[in-house]
């Protein structure tokens, strides 16, 4: 690309890159950016507010980028996330990677420098070939180098974004480009908002059909939801099926809600039952990842059938034989699946749904004893008891979780009511989405946010409180503080703190009031539950500080059999 400006005639109405990535932006129906800014990209947010339009400015890119993603996971428009050139880049990308591993529709444009220098590795200002980076990470990866390519650019992003499984693209835009002008009548010529970007993909008859007789033979059928399926706001749709079947139903985690924890057919408290037992399996928007063991031994017990409904062809059979793949959108599929098996009852099945439910409720009856029983320092069931039931009073609260027991623990027993309300740290498990993830489901929900998080998870993202501060959020963070990674009671070495410790005298309120929110300490489940109405009724930005046991937590959570211990020296 020429350093010299572009030749327009005298008198001409002119625009530049800055202002046709913006029109492009909002002809796709993009008001919210997610973001940190700096050279080159500053006067994006700067406009974009003038504009009328919300840019809201993170303290880490990574963090911006986790809440571009949720934004799009709620939303179903793909999340944008706007950074500066190289560690910038860096940062966002952690984020677009996680947003494509989950399927959350979500753009990433980051500033970068011109093609010339890094071609040559000459060292320009933050050189990097961030396109090529960017490729192994993300559905699709972008350079735009012209002004009038910005809108087709913005059109291939979205579509990719939505089309088929959802996921991440990265836009990279060279400095100059910004600044390149062109034509006003022109550059809105190249401007465009796709049509039916992610169109419905119907399965095929015969696969419906050969779905609809496994579940019609089926002694004990299960149907297992994936976030997927609540990505694809059927949910009348969802709960159709689920009651004129009669099938038990199982949540992942960021499913839970989308039919209700406290539905009459939900087998959530029974799941190593119903996983065990069960010979056909509906996999909703589910994959059969290392969440449910690849598919395979003690966790699934007796053989069993499946039937996957995926929009991606290439994931099924991914680890075991899928008997009735089912290839298209969820809402197609499901409406599909409906038609077929209209009017079908079984008496076998029946007797299924009833022994499922009696165990599902014994648990839950057992587990309730747990969550009341008090405790000299509080624990995980006691303080998440207190949590659940104020809650409860709250159903339309999205519910931010991360940590290890913080997270596992809440997962079991705080029950979610509506769809699409809890977000956690998803397929990879990931550590920091906390303050991004409670950002976004704020902004984008408009109602208030809990955030539960372990203090370890708290810590990776603990300064984006601020970010929920200084836009006044109304999000409510309780830090489960047992002082350490998984506990926080290890004997530390003679010549070091232990590396799993923190320090004991953290106060994470104290933390709250220094950056602007409220804080307070509790110690109690009465206190705790006291602290969560207050806050959630105030509206205001809160964290509260949850004394639990060190002794409390296990370590690694509920995925202890990944952690790789040595025995050398060991008996």
């Amino acid at each position: 690309m020429s350093n010299a400006p572009a030749v327009v005639p005298e008198g001409v109405e002119l625009t530049d890159g800055f202002h046709l990535l913006m029109d492009a932006l909002e002809l796709n129906g993009i008001t919210n950016i997610y973001g940190l800014l700096g050279i080159p990209v500053t006067e994006i947010g700067r406009m974009w507010q003038a504009r009328g339009n919300k840019f809201y400015s993170f303290r880490n890119e990574q963090n911006a980028g986790y809440a571009a993603s949720v934004a799009g996971y709620l939303t179903k428009k793909p999340g944008v996330c706007v950074t500066v050139s190289a560690p910038g880049f860096l940062n966002g990308l952690t984020a677009l990677a996680n947003a494509t591993t989950n399927c959350f529709p979500m753009i990433l444009i980051s500033g970068s420098s011109e093609r010339e220098i890094v071609d040559l590795q000459q060292g320009d200002y933050e050189e990097m070939d961030q396109l090529n980076i960017a490729r192994p990470h993300c559905k699709a990866s972008f350079r735009i180098n012209r002004p009038e390519d910005i809108g087709v650019a913005v059109v291939r992003a979205v579509r990719t974004a939505l089309s088929g499984r959802p996921g991440g693209v990265y836009l990279d835009i060279p400095a100059r480009l910004f600044s390149t002008v062109m034509s006003a009548e022109e550059g809105k010529k190249s401007l465009w908002a796709p049509v039916d970007p992610a169109p419905a993909q119907i399965p095929a008859p015969s696969a419906v059909q050969r779905a609809a007789e496994l579940i019609k033979n089926a002694k004990k059928p299960l149907i297992l939801f994936g976030k997927g399926a609540a990505y694809a706001q059927c949910d009348a749709d969802i709960l159709a099926f689920v009651e004129e079947t009669g099938i038990p139903f199982t949540p992942m985690s960021m499913a839970k809600g989308l039919v209700s924890d406290l539905h009459p057919q939900c087998a959530a408290a029974a799941r190593s039952m119903v996983l065990q037992e069960s010979d056909v399996v509906v996999l909703v928007g589910a994959r059969l990842n290392w969440l449910l063991a690849h598919g395979k031994g003690k966790t699934w017990g007796v053989p069993k059938k499946f039937i996957q409904i995926d929009i991606q062809a290439n994931e099924i059979d991914s680890n075991v034989q899928i008997a009735a793949p089912l290839v298209g959108d969820v809402q197609s599929c499901i409406n599909a699946l409906r038609a077929e098996l209209k009017g079908y009852k079984s008496d076998d099945q029946a007797a299924w749904a009833k022994a499922v439910a009696e165990k599902h409720n014994t648990t839950r009856a057992k587990l309730a004893g747990k969550l009341s029983t008090p405790t000299p320092v509080m624990n995980y069931h006691n303080s998440l008891g207190a949590i659940r039931d104020v809650l409860k009073n709250y159903p339309d609260i999205c519910l931010v979780n991360e940590g290890a027991n913080a997270l596992d623990n809440a997962r079991m027993v705080i029950d979610q009511y509506q769809p699409r309300k809890r977000v956690d740290t998803g397929t990879w498990g990931v550590m920091g989405i906390g303050m991004g993830s409670a950002a976004a489901a704020a902004v984008e929900t408009g109602k208030p946010v809990v955030a539960i998080c372990g203090d370890s998870a708290f810590g990776f993202s603990a300064m984006e409180y601020e970010t929920l501060t200084r836009y006044n959020l109304p999000v409510t963070v309780i830090v489960m503080n047992n002082g350490g990674i998984y506990r926080g009671d290890e004997a530390s070495p003679d010549h070091q703190f232990s590396c799993m410790l923190f320090n004991p005298n953290t106060r994470y309120d104290q933390l709250s009031i220094a950056l602007g929110g409220e804080g307070v300490r509790v110690n109690t489940p009465e206190e705790l539950a006291k602290a969560l109405e207050a806050s959630i009724k105030s509206g205001k930005t809160t964290i509260i500080d949850a004394i639990i046991d060190p002794a409390a937590g296990v370590e690694s959570g509920r995925i202890g059999n990944l952690n790789i211990v040595s025995t050398i020296g060991k008996k």
